[in-house]
């Protein structure tokens, strides 16, 4: 029976476990390394291990390889080699619970948040606001609040700004906030944001984070795999969005744990370097607080990214994990990088880490955990053991497979527009809203829409009832931002 009170990582020079203690992995983590080094199966191997133990896991899959998690291994040479040279380890070919998302929802179930969710302070970001354009936004969330107009997709903010620009008084003493320049700033944004294909972000049924918690019936975590192979490339800020999005609504819905056996959830940020990047510092700080903060609710954060730099310092002081894979030198700068990425590991005297980070092949990694206490181990020269899914993409018909086979099949796969300040504001003017809801481009979700029958329409009722009955919520949440400590949902 595998160990499923620790991640098993691999083997060590004398060929034992290299193992860390799973009480320990909401201390965070880091998977860092050269491209084609190892990462992603590296990635796949703790999914499995955090899967195994009963915990449920969240991940970007940027190269479309990851979900290999849905399919059984079949280990051939250098794997089956080894393998084979582990005696210990109890390999077993299968495959793990997997749950495909995709914000466009053609190759996953559709995944969305509202405006109000997020907040003014993620949209500002996302929307790369000057300071004055972030306060004119802050301005309309605050009548939304105060008019109690929800704010659920795109043409719900837009409705707002335009009703704003046309009846000024409305801000009140915000009025200076709202000037023509910035109005109009806010909607060619929103315009572009539109024209990046995020619109499919917003709206409803939004996720609910039960469904990423729920456990399989044989008590193993559900692994949650977001397409993001087109989405890092052709909108890679909104990609970056929705995650803090994500690790914000975690932080604030979770109650504390205290210490634990184990996590409830493992999050995988890969190409973290985006989450950081550009961020408005207010943001930043925030997000740093969050990560510092979130381990005592039960979530391990970890990171994937090229090089440790990529992340500020103070989020490397917080990662208790760290799985360094090679990494190349050839400039001065880059030298310099590798002795730093060297000096953050507890010196082990049997071997150099800064001369064994440019020698290590692919599926080797400097490793460096927490001991039992909590203080960092020496680090170690480890062989990854090898995922016991499949090492390789899924086939279109193996993915169509797993959405008939979800369990939230039809519950997220229609879109639900409800009555909110888009319909609120027409209806003052008198005008009949037209119809926005548009059909979704053909994909996986529509091969498999005849095996549902009635289903689908059951959940979407069930899904109508639950969106009627938050309808009273507040949208003081949506004006502070999860980061900013908004209240909570009703």
């Amino acid at each position: 029976m595998p160990d499923l009170s620790a991640l098993v990582l691999g083997a060590d020079l004398a060929g034992q476990p290299v193992a860390q203690s799973l009480r320990l992995a909401n201390r965070h983590g880091l998977v860092a390394g050269a491209t084609g080094t190892g990462k992603t199966v590296t990635l796949q191997r703790l999914a499995e291990q955090f899967s195994d133990a009963g915990v449920a896991v969240f991940a970007a899959d940027i190269k479309g390889d990851l979900c290999g998690l849905g399919a059984a291994g079949n280990p051939q040479g250098k794997i089956a080699e080894r393998i084979a040279g582990m005696p210990w380890l109890d390999y077993q070919p299968k495959a793990y619970p997997v749950t495909l998302w995709d914000i466009q929802g053609k190759t996953g179930h559709p995944l969305r948040t509202t405006l109000s969710e997020m907040g003014p302070l993620l949209l500002g970001s996302l929307l790369e606001l000057t300071d004055s354009q972030q306060s004119a936004l802050y301005a309309a969330f605050k009548v939304a609040d105060r008019e109690g107009l929800l704010l659920l997709d795109l043409k719900d903010l837009k409705a707002l700004l335009n009703h704003l620009r046309d009846n000024p008084q409305v801000l009140g003493d915000d009025a200076a906030l709202m000037t023509t320049g910035s109005s109009q700033a806010l909607l060619r944004r929103l315009a572009t944001l539109e024209q990046q294909g995020a619109e499919a972000l917003f709206g409803e049924p939004a996720l609910q984070l039960e469904d990423i918690l729920q456990p399989t019936s044989d008590g193993r975590g559900r692994i949650h795999l977001l397409d993001a192979s087109r989405l890092v490339h052709e909108a890679p800020k909104v990609y970056a969005t929705f995650l803090l999005w994500l690790l914000a609504e975690l932080f604030e819905q979770l109650p504390e744990r205290g210490d634990a056996d184990k996590p409830l959830l493992a999050l995988f940020f890969d190409e973290a370097h985006l989450l950081f990047a550009g961020t408005p510092k207010a943001l930043q700080d925030r997000l740093e607080q969050v990560v510092r903060l979130i381990r005592s609710k039960g979530v391990g954060v970890y990171f994937v990214t090229q090089s440790p730099a990529d992340l500020p310092d103070t989020v490397l002081a917080q990662l208790g994990l760290r799985i360094q894979h090679g990494l190349r030198a050839f400039t001065s700068k880059e030298q310099r990088s590798l002795r730093a990425v060297a000096d953050g590991f507890r010196p082990n005297p049997a071997f150099d880490a800064l001369a064994v980070l440019t020698e290590l092949g692919t599926g080797e990694a400097l490793v460096g955990m927490l001991e039992e206490k909590g203080t960092p181990a020496m680090v170690q020269r480890v062989l990854i053991a090898p995922p016991q899914s499949r090492i390789g993409p899924l086939t279109e018909a193996e993915r169509a497979a797993l959405i008939v086979g979800s369990p939230l099949q039809g519950r997220y796969d229609k879109p639900i527009d409800r009555e909110s300040a888009y319909e609120v504001l027409l209806a003052r003017k008198g005008v009949a809203p037209q119809e926005q809801v548009k059909p979704q481009e053909p994909g996986l979700l529509d091969q498999a829409g005849d095996f549902l029958g009635s289903t689908a329409g059951k959940a979407l009722q069930s899904m109508a009832r639950q969106a009627a009955g938050q309808m009273g919520r507040q949208l003081v949440r949506g004006l502070l931002g999860s980061l900013l400590g908004g209240s909570k949902r009703k």
